[in-house]
């Protein structure tokens, strides 16, 4: 039977379990640049087969929050450096996740205080992060502009540069953030892609997007250190597809050739409900089809795990599984569920800016 703290190869990351860090959002990167106190929050968690960064973003124009890390300059490579350093100095790998925002930023986050960009001049109906004397506040989104084709190859070569740049970083990989309504997904999904041309209306032409940026970052880096992370149904940040199931089974069939390290599927509403009678949808299927198009990639899920439902996972054919939240108040997570407890309970009003309060100071297991 296989058993959440057996090893596992994940195309050419070579991970000592299979419990995965999901990316979390702490805005504490003042900016836009890793701090030493990230390396030390990164460092806590490296017991962790994998994990996977806060959404780092690839350009300025990809920032939608106030005090999140960028892979564009080379002051934020140098932060990262420390981080990736601090990880491996306790036998952890770590990849980062490469994040456009698109259409979920504000105008005082953007060059020059321009439009966010998105598939179609569609506005989200939800709410961003600024940061203001020291304290995070909700703010709705911008109003944003529809990107022109002739800007389409260049958002793809962001995505390249930044994948170089975690290599340069020490990242061990990359996963391209392609859920919960952030650019690429705006891109897939009917309800914010309104687009006539190349990159819109039918099934193909909402994965260009996709399907050329992975392989632009596979091309550069590798299948083997290149995943991706999916959300089928999640109604995150404002975004619907009016048929889910075979959009993602078309995205997966085009994946499965490129050789990735893994598929990352969030399974339900983001951070809520893991089956949506609403939006049903058959991960099941979904693994096969990819499995099916010769698709060899590990298969990540994500949303709502404890041990049990985890272990569950893995019988049912699941090779890791990523924890939210569990990681933000237990460093030592995977100590934690190999013993079945205690857990800490996270303080909700660090989550987003500060320090160290609620964020490396959560205390570990005593021997």
């Amino acid at each position: 039977m296989t058993h959440l703290f057996e090893p596992i190869r994940a195309g050419q990351l070579a991970l000592s379990n299979r419990i995965v860090m999901a990316p979390l959002t702490r805005n504490r990167a003042p900016r836009a640049v890793p701090t030493a106190l990230m390396a030390s929050y990164y460092q806590q968690r490296a017991s962790a087969g994998l994990l996977i960064s806060e959404a780092t973003a690839i350009s300025q124009q990809g920032q939608g929050y106030a005090d999140v890390p960028g892979l564009y300059a080379p002051e934020q490579i140098a932060g990262w450096k420390r981080v990736t350093d601090a990880v491996h100095a306790s036998g952890g790998k770590i990849v980062t996740q490469l994040w456009h925002v698109g259409r979920v930023s504000h105008t005082s986050l953007q060059p020059s205080g321009g439009a966010p960009v998105a598939p179609s001049a569609i506005r989200a109906q939800t709410k961003t992060v600024l940061i203001q004397d020291g304290a995070a506040s909700f703010v709705d989104t911008s109003e944003p502009r529809a990107l022109e084709l002739a800007e389409i190859p260049g958002l793809v070569e962001d995505y390249r540069k930044a994948a170089l740049a975690a290599i340069e970083a020490g990242f061990d990989g990359v996963e391209i953030h392609a859920a919960n309504g952030y650019l690429i997904d705006q891109f897939l999904k009917t309800g914010s892609n309104q687009r006539t041309d190349a990159y819109g209306g039918s099934i193909p032409n909402r994965a260009r997007l996709l399907l050329e940026v992975v392989q632009a970052v596979s091309a550069a880096i590798g299948g083997g250190r290149t995943g991706i992370r999916l959300s089928p149904v999640t109604p995150a940040n404002d975004v619907l597809d009016a048929d889910p199931q075979p959009l993602f089974e078309h995205v997966v069939r085009q994946l499965a050739p490129l050789g990735l390290a893994y598929l990352h599927l969030i399974e339900g509403a983001t951070g809520g409900a893991r089956a949506l009678t609403d939006r049903p949808f058959d991960y099941a299927a979904l693994r096969a089809s990819y499995r099916a198009a010769g698709g060899q990639g590990a298969w990540m899920v994500n949303n709502g795990y404890d041990l049990a439902l985890a272990q569950s996972a893995l019988q049912s054919g699941a090779d890791l599984v990523a924890f939210g939240k569990a990681y933000i108040a237990n460093p030592d997570l995977v100590a934690r569920l190999q013993q079945g407890g205690p857990f800490n309970e996270p303080d909700r009003s660090t989550f987003y800016g500060g320090g160290a309060k609620g964020y490396t100071d959560y205390p570990a297991l005593t021997a």
